[in-house]
């Protein structure tokens, strides 16, 4: 039979396990703050949907965007072409900002192309994932 001292020692956590179970979450929160590591997930917007119009762009050149709620980049690479990309950086899941035909990471310095995507400067492992759009009637809408 136990005591009333011995069964309310084993119904509260020790300080060191409540300090642990601290940690742990801290922990937990500061990764999915940071993106947890490289993201390679495109938003994925129904066909059709309007991204930019193709005026708002300059060729050579990229700007900011939203589909669906998510940052995206739109660039045109040539007068009658666009191309879109997440915004999301694969490092560790910053928004990159679009300058000229660049996009820049503010968080830990990557730089990608912002005309197709690729990685110019890391620490950014993988490219900017691609959303598939085209151009009609001036508008840069969605494929897929």
């Amino acid at each position: 039979m136990s005591t009333p001292a011995s069964s309310d020692r084993t119904a509260e956590p020790s300080r060191r396990s409540v300090l642990a179970a601290g940690i742990a979450g801290a922990g937990a929160l500061t990764l999915a703050a940071c993106g947890g590591g490289s993201s390679s997930s495109a938003p994925k917007p129904h066909a059709g949907q309007s991204v930019a119009k193709l005026d708002d762009i300059p060729v050579g050149g990229a700007i900011s965007a939203q589909l669906d709620g998510d940052p995206v980049i739109v660039s045109r690479p040539t007068s009658s072409t666009a191309a879109c990309f997440s915004a999301i950086c694969t490092h560790q899941g910053c928004t990159v900002r679009p300058q000229g035909g660049k996009a820049f990471c503010p968080c830990h310095g990557s730089i990608f192309n912002a005309l197709n995507g690729k990685v110019v400067q890391t620490p950014a492992p993988s490219p900017l994932p691609a959303i598939a759009v085209e151009v009609k009637n001036g508008e840069v809408v969605t494929t897929s």
